[in-house]
């Protein structure tokens, strides 16, 4: 059974990923992507090692399963094989190896065959070649080494030996015993094995793929009463030595050939990292060996198709233990024979290249990718590695070939993160001045709408009250008591006619005429016509880089000679009245005083109408509430803070008043 070799070995559930970027980092052939937040394998650069399976906490890699393609060979009327690989004792370490072969029988396979002995015709063959040619060998056992070859270093190619693999050589040496009618089924620890299985270059040798993971799934479907609990022994031909293949150096073992560290003709390699630098040195003559014994992983007893949690020396230990049980129970003589007769089996295989290399993306290319992260200068370069790549060089190279995004960066993300909460934070205090600015301007159009009827309904008495009063004050006849009284009455009435046309200008929507004017003129001029107590000192600082502004002068006179008459009230005792003008963006206008403060209580309502903290007949409450009114009129903003209790620092208020430099009025639209 063929499969599309660019479907991908190892898929990710996206439900479950978390995008920890653990799988890249551990990937040999960063054969994954993070597109769009994501992890994929990417099917045509994957070499089927089954490290980001291993190292994925979230269980979100998962392996394509073979178990219906398994089922349907079984359900069929050709004889099926189970080729088992002699990393097992691994797996199974709860059965012994008996009660596992009747296990797979009891599933339906005619033939339960070792692996281990097609390691040891493979084995055979690598001896051959060193002892019979002088040439550089690597050895070809591990799928998941020729396949990161083929993909990535396609000049090292016709440096691996020419010989199959266990599992290949395993399936030939059936068919020729069994006929060419025979299905075979490999089952074992190495997901790499399915690519070499469903490759071109193998095409009609393997027909399906199970890893040891896969086989307990079925296994665990078999009933009580199938006989599943019966011991069988292997198929003949047994193995010998070549059980020891899943295990790093097994190779050398199994074909009598010794790592002599001095000679240094053979060198072995294992392991995510260490395989690819034993490559890369072995190919460019930096190590002078014959052969080179690499596998992918620490031996295939760390396969990503095993499921046992057992430690690696532990797994070594059961394999080493079962290679010499049966070494004392079989007939050697038997397995020589076994041998002599398939010292003919054709072992040879050709490796075709696959080429999956990028194009590297030149320096200024690089600089400006890392220019986007961030990273601007070398000391910005942190080469954490949070993102799966060693080194913020090798990101930006990921980058430009498609393979990662710039927000896997974590340092460029944290900040990204920091300016995003910093923007929100800001957006949100708007949000907050603006809803309170809202609720203001409602009170103050519900108080507008009220004030003009109440001035209007009680200015026409008033004046009568007025006139009359003083019409009697101009008489002569009167006695001083009546006077007094009828002074008293037109002092009265004077305030509150002044009451009246506050209430007045408080309701009329007046329009703004904006005229260019000096603002720091306008604040010295201002300082001049009131009238400020001795015990009060005044400090006035322009910081204007343009003094400048587009404001109705008048209204803004306005405005200054409330805020300066509440500084002098606060400071009964004396104390400094600060005016400071400076222009960051717009102008700010900052009236201060050392009084006694505004407490916390009540100063969210001191722009309401009518609320005053002065005694009765000191004031009305409606300055700060007009002033409020031009400011928005202007589209401005009048803040202030104050603090009212010693405990805290210096007592005082500060009213800030921003202004647009050139804008639109509120209310028409336009300049009047």
């Amino acid at each position: 059974m063929g499969r599309d070799k660019t479907q991908p070995l190892v898929i990710t559930e996206k439900d479950h990923c978390r995008v920890c970027y653990t799988c890249v980092r551990e990937c040999p052939a960063k054969a994954i992507r993070i597109a769009d937040g994501q992890a994929e394998v990417i099917a045509t650069r994957c070499i089927g090692c089954g490290n980001c399976i291993r190292v994925c906490s979230q269980k979100a890699k998962k392996v394509l399963s073979s178990i219906d393609g398994v089922r349907e060979l079984l359900e069929s009327d050709a004889p099926v094989a189970a080729m088992i690989a002699p990393s097992f004792p691994a797996e199974f370490s709860e059965i012994t190896a008996a009660e596992l072969v009747g296990r797979i029988r009891a599933l339906g396979f005619d033939f339960v065959s070792e692996v281990g002995f097609g390691a040891d015709l493979v084995a055979r063959r690598m001896k051959e070649l060193l002892e019979t040619t002088t040439q550089r060998y690597i050895s070809s056992a591990c799928p998941a080494v020729f396949g990161f070859i083929k993909r990535y270093h396609p000049d090292l190619i016709h440096l691996v030996a020419p010989v199959v693999s266990p599992m290949i050589a395993t399936a030939r040496m059936l068919r020729r015993m069994h006929g060419q009618t025979l299905r075979v089924v490999f089952i074992g620890p190495c997901i790499a094995k399915m690519a070499e299985a469903y490759s071109d270059e193998m095409a009609g040798e393997i027909d399906e793929v199970l890893t040891f993971g896969e086989l307990h799934q079925m296994l665990a479907g078999l009933a009580e009463d199938t006989g599943f609990s019966e011991e069988e022994d292997f198929d003949p031909p047994h193995a010998g030595k070549g059980n020891l293949f899943p295990l790093n150096r097994g190779l050398l073992d199994a074909a009598g050939l010794v790592e002599d560290l001095m000679a240094g003709e053979i060198i072995s390699a294992s392991g995510k990292s260490n395989f690819i630098d034993a490559l890369l040195e072995f190919g460019s003559g930096d190590l002078n060996a014959r052969l080179l014994d690499v596998l992918c992983c620490d031996g295939c007893i760390m396969g990503a198709g095993m499921t046992t949690s057992l430690p690696m020396h532990r797994r070594r230990t059961l394999v080493s233990q079962h290679v010499r049980q049966i070494g004392m129970k079989r007939d050697i003589r038997k397995w020589e024979e076994a041998m002599k007769q398939f010292e003919d089996l054709d072992l040879s295989r050709k490796f075709s290249v696959f080429d999956q290399r990028l194009s590297m993306p030149g320096p200024e290319t690089i600089r400006a990718i890392l220019r986007k992260m961030g990273k601007l200068r070398v000391e910005d370069e942190l080469n954490c590695g949070a993102c799966g790549y060693d080194s913020c060089h090798e990101h930006a190279v990921a980058i430009h070939k498609g393979l990662a995004e710039i927000e896997m960066c974590l340092p460029f993300t944290i900040e990204k993160l920091h300016r995003t909460i910093s923007e929100l934070n800001a957006s949100h205090e708007e949000l907050a001045d603006t809803r309170a600015a809202l609720i203001q301007s409602e009170k103050m159009a519900s108080m507008g709408q009220l004030a003009a009827g109440i001035a209007h309904e009680v200015n026409n008495p008033l004046g009568v009250v007025l006139m009359y009063a003083h019409l009697l004050l101009e008489e002569t006849a009167l006695n001083a008591g009546t006077k007094e009284d009828l002074k008293m009455i037109a002092d009265h009435a004077d305030r509150a006619k002044k009451i009246v046309s506050g209430l007045l200008h408080f309701a009329r929507q007046n329009k703004v005429v904006l005229k260019k004017t000096r603002i720091d003129r306008l604040v010295d001029h201002v300082l001049k016509s009131v009238r400020i107590p001795d015990h009060v000192r005044v400090e006035a600082d322009h910081c204007l880089t343009d003094p400048h502004v587009e404001i109705d002068s008048d209204q803004i006179v306005q405005v200054l000679n409330n805020l300066i008459s509440n500084s002098i009230v606060a400071m009964p005792d004396g104390g400094v009245l600060r005016i400071r003008t400076s222009d960051p963006e717009k102008v700010i206008i900052q009236v201060s005083d050392t009084g006694s403060g505004i407490p916390e209580s009540i100063k969210n309502k001191i722009f309401e109408p009518f609320f005053t903290t002065k005694q009765i007949g000191k004031g009305t409450g409606l300055g700060l509430s007009i002033t409020y009114g031009i400011i928005k009129m202007h589209r401005g903003d009048i803040r202030v803070e104050s603090n009212a209790d010693p405990e805290k620092g210096p007592t005082g208020t500060t009213f800030t008043v921003i202004l647009p430099r050139q804008g639109t009025v509120a209310g028409n639209g336009s300049h009047e």
